[in-house]
């Protein structure tokens, strides 16, 4: 069963934004890593973003750093990627996904951190 109801995914135009929503179901996002990854297509799926429990480290590569966002909220115990001045190389499936272990002071843009993962949201991104 499926941990986290994501949703926000769309097409937008270049330079368009779009706000990615993910909510756990059954457990708290409080002091847990987490992260977003995207895969295009034909490609590998990417780590985008992440931010530690205490939300002291955030990580971005250089492809998104700039334009993209990671927050959470934690009375709604919802995490966001927004996602600024949208590029086509930026269209994919985008996944949202967390820790289970608490980690207050570090992230990683890496898959194998990660133990729960949303359903995926398809973003698209053409004129």
């Amino acid at each position: 069963q499926l941990r986290f109801v994501e949703s926000g995914g769309g097409l937008v135009q270049p330079g368009g934004s779009l706000r990615l929503s993910c909510a756990p179901s059954t457990f708290s996002l409080v002091r847990s890593a987490i992260g977003w990854f995207r895969q295009a297509p034909g490609k590998e799926r990417e780590g985008v973003s992440c931010i530690s429990g205490a939300g002291s480290t955030t990580k971005f590569p250089d492809s998104v750093r700039g334009r993209f966002t990671i927050s959470r909220d934690n009375a709604k115990n919802t995490m966001y990627l927004q996602m600024n001045s949208l590029k086509p190389e930026d269209t994919g499936v985008y996944y949202c996904a967390v820790q289970w272990r608490p980690d207050s002071r570090d992230c990683a843009l890496s898959e194998g951190r990660y133990d729960v993962w949303g359903q995926g949201a398809q973003v698209t991104v053409s004129s």
